[in-house]
């Protein structure tokens, strides 16, 4: 494991990269109240959940698949979770390195009160490493590197009602490795009739899932490949329980989608198409909504083309000739897989445009046109 010295930078690393972050546009929305912290400023420290000891002051992490074991003064595989004399401290809760006001389409999920809007809010860290990560200015920034906005888990319910929005969307990085955080404010967002959705890689320990199953409304899992040696070689992680755990959603009825970011030349073959569709009919059904989402160059994959459209649109029809009834195609405005069809009558009873909705025909959960129940969480 890292040594929590070594997880820090100097003061003008941190500089350059909070200019790189802001003028790549990251998100931060600014309320009023709100704490900005010096980039310079001495990291928040706060006590851990989810951690065992193992002996003396050797600890063990027990929030996702790694199960990193911390001798003293050393940090998790996320860089923001350390063990302080025998005890777990997570150094990122309630710092806020990104707030945004999203369409809850953007997460992406199409079957969850479509149209409304959902605070979104990420902390840094994330427990594994892809390449083409589509936000690695937060995920994978720092303790120290990136200026934040410290909210209590209160005050973040507070805002998504200010700003009304129904729902509090955990993103950007990765939530589980600052599961704590997202546990008391979906708590908090529950006490004034607000909602909670996390957007995940899907490598929580089963315990922490378990927690999160009690109190959120809907989970959307990137299922990167159906391939072990992409997860490997890819992503530095593991597709065993990303798997039980989709499943595991799947049977506890929170709401479930999936996003299959198809990288130009790794994952981009109709046969893997058509093997993670069969793994999706077979272990958790044809209603599991499923968006195969076109990669543009980013971060260590700047040097693949964008994917093409001709490959999103053979992942589109190969998932649906296999029986899924909802696929969608992200990040290409005006294609056919943007809009939910009927899977009986085959008319569009929701009609998107990017993250707008044109047109509903779905009344009480239903078909307008024929009446067929429609699965996921309209009001």
């Amino acid at each position: 494991m890292k040594k929590f010295e070594d997880i820090f930078v100097s003061s003008h690393t941190r500089r350059c990269f909070l200019q790189g972050v802001m003028k790549t546009g990251s998100a931060l929305l600014l309320a009023d109240g709100m704490k900005i912290l010096a980039a310079d400023q001495k990291v928040r420290e706060t006590p851990a959940r989810f951690f065992k000891v193992l002996h003396d002051k050797t600890i063990q992490c027990g929030l996702c698949f790694r199960q990193c074991i911390l001798e003293p003064g050393d940090s998790g595989e996320c860089d923001i979770r350390l063990n302080r004399d025998g005890k777990m401290i997570t150094l990122a809760y309630g710092d806020l390195g990104a707030m945004n006001i999203d369409p809850i389409e953007k997460k992406p999920l199409f079957h969850y009160l479509p149209g409304t809007m959902a605070f979104s809010i990420a902390t840094i860290g994330c427990n594994i490493d892809c390449k083409f990560c589509q936000n690695w200015q937060i995920a994978h920034a720092r303790p120290g590197q990136l200026q934040s906005s410290f909210m209590t888990p209160e005050e973040v319910a507070k805002e998504s009602t200010r700003y009304r929005c129904p729902t509090i969307a955990y993103t950007y990085s990765e939530p589980t490795v600052w599961s704590e955080f997202v546990i008391d404010c979906t708590d908090a967002g529950l006490k004034q009739g607000i909602g909670s959705v996390v957007i995940s890689n899907g490598t929580w320990h089963p315990d922490v899932l378990d927690e999160l199953l009690k109190r959120v409304k809907a989970i959307k899992v990137d299922l990167k490949s159906i391939e072990p040696e992409y997860y490997r070689k890819v992503c530095d992680a593991d597709l065993r329980p990303v798997l039980a755990n989709i499943e595991r959603i799947r049977k506890s009825g929170v709401w479930l989608e999936l996003v299959n970011l198809v990288v130009t030349t790794l994952n981009d073959s109709d046969a893997n198409f058509k093997k993670l569709a069969l793994w999706v009919k077979e272990n958790v059904g044809v209603d599991v909504p499923v968006h195969f989402t076109r990669f543009h160059p980013m971060y260590k994959l700047k040097n693949l083309a964008p994917t093409p459209v001709q490959a999103l649109d053979h992942a589109y029809d190969i998932a649906r000739a296999e029986g899924l009834k909802y696929v969608y195609v992200g990040n290409v405005p005006g294609h056919r897989g943007q809009n939910t069809l009927c899977p009986k009558c085959g008319v569009p009873v929701i009609e998107r445009k990017g993250y707008r909705i044109q047109s509903s025909g779905i009344q009480d959960g239903k078909c307008c046109q024929c009446g067929v129940p429609i699965p996921g969480v309209w009001s």
